[in-house]
Order: structure tokens, then sequence, then C-alpha cells
């Protein structure tokens, strides 16, 4: 797609290069999205990947990913063997269906920026307890929840100016058994929803509800529920209004399949084998 309103191209190499932010402006990681459709809006794109960020960073405290870390990249990590939770990583990753020109392209963060439901670097990032390093505008620097980064369908959390940085997961949260589990109307379709269930050394439980969902919602108990409970929380805290409705997914669809998952997830996690997938 040709941005015929484009006028200008920065690519910053520090971030004392990056402008100060007016109207019009758009910032450029892989661009998949920006490039597939007309924006009438943009003038001016700022192109991050000159800033040189390393894609990910390894560590005791746990995984680092820059913002502009591809889909590609994130599926090649070789993570550490006591990091049980590092197969959902890889299926996250499949959960982007496109080409692999588009793994190669599509970052991280552009998938967190766009905000849309069925993001699965959304619903990782959740699941995972991943922070999120916001640079100010003014110089300075703030921290989000995944969590709370995501606002509405194509609605995020970034300030004017501000640009997503980096996503921090903490070692603890990559060392806890997984369940993913997956739904779309076709084979090749959008996910209409995406639940993944967590569960700690000691039995705490916590299940992330995306896709079916217009912000990414994580459930945490104390202890892996009976099915009773668990559709009695999942009622209270998704109201009708917030299951999401367009062309993937009806809302009486997306809850349906949201408390089956989610009750497959539960008897997956309910056993005290190593790891669930």
């Amino acid at each position: 797609m040709d941005l015929i309103a484009v006028e200008t191209v920065l690519r910053p190499r520090s971030r004392s290069e990056l402008p100060a932010w007016q109207a019009g402006d758009a910032c450029l990681a892989g661009g998949t999205w920006l490039f597939s459709e007309p924006q009438p809006g943009t003038r001016r794109l700022v192109d991050l990947a000159g800033l040189g960020w390393p894609p990910s960073a390894l560590g005791p405290e746990g995984l680092m990913l820059a913002a502009t870390c591809t889909i590609a990249q994130l599926d090649r990590l070789d993570l550490p063997p006591s990091w049980v939770a590092a197969p959902l990583v890889r299926q996250c990753c499949r959960a982007l269906l496109g080409s692999f020109k588009i793994w190669n392209t599509a970052t991280v963060g552009g998938n967190l920026c766009l905000a849309l439901p069925a993001g699965p670097m959304i619903a990782l990032a959740t699941a995972l307890e991943a922070s999120c390093a916001i640079w100010s505008a003014d110089g300075a620097e703030r921290s989000l929840s995944a969590t709370d980064f995501v606002l509405d369908p194509g609605r995020n959390a970034l300030r004017p100016g501000e640009i997503l940085r980096s996503l921090s997961i903490p070692a603890a949260a990559l060392t806890r058994r997984t369940a993913f589990r997956r739904i779309s109307l076709s084979p090749n379709g959008r996910s209409g929803a995406l639940l993944i269930g967590t569960r700690d050394a000691w039995g705490g439980f916590a299940l992330t509800v995306t896709a079916s969902v217009r912000r990414p919602l994580r459930l945490i108990f104390d202890a892996l529920p009976d099915r009773a409970a668990l559709m009695q929380v999942l009622d209270e805290a998704i109201p009708e209004t917030l299951y999401h409705d367009d062309v993937h997914g009806r809302p009486d669809w997306r809850r349906h399949v949201t408390r089956h998952l989610a009750e497959e997830i539960r008897e997956a996690l309910s056993g005290e084998a190593g790891r669930c997938s």
C-alpha cells in the first residue's frame, strides 16, 4: 500500500534523535499493518529500526524483548530448560497466522500497540505478567503491565509522543506450568478466543482470556477452582458487553467457547504432571 499522504520518513539512530511528536506522526517498526491499508492522517513516519535495539536478552531475572523483536526472532529463541513455560512462546507465535514474510517483519511491540483482540503477543505478555517499558516524550520512562496496556480494540495506553521500548517477562512466570487453547471459525482464521492457564509450584492458578474479549483479562486464583467456581468468576468478570463482536465471531459464540476452553484448561492443569500444553 502506498501511503500517499506521507511527506517525511525519519530514521533516528538514538533516543536523542527522536523528533518532537506532532500530529500526523506514526512509529514504524515492522509496518505489516501500517502498509496494509490507507493511512490518510499520517504525514510523517518515525522508523524505529535504526535505533538498533537487540531483539532479546536472557538473564536470571527473566526475558526482555525489544518492541522491535520480530515474531520470527521470538520463535527462534532458545530458552533455558528450567523455564517450563517456554513452549507457550512458540504456541503464541503460531497463533499469528501469516506468511514467512509477515513473521520476519511483524514485531512483538507492533502486535501490542495495534491492540487487536486477537493479538497473540498480547495473550503471551498478559499470561506471563510482562511489564511494558515506555519512553515518554519528555525523556522519562514509565512502566505499565501488559494487562493494562491494551484498553480496547485498536486503542492502547500510549500517550502522544510515547514509544513502547520493551517487554520484560519475570523468570518466575516462565517457570509455571501452562495450558494453551485457541479456536477460530475456520482452520486458518483469526482467533475467536485464545485462553492461557498457568499454575505455579504452590498451586496458584491464573487464567488469561484474550481474543474473545475487547481487552485482555487475567483472572487469579489462590488454588485451582472447581468448574462451578471458575464459571462464576468468568461470568462476573466478563459482562456481555465485554465480549468482542466482529466477523470472526459473535458475542454469544465467543462466550460459549470461552467457557468451554476455560474448563479444558482447568482440567489440563488439575494434575501434578510437569507441563501441559
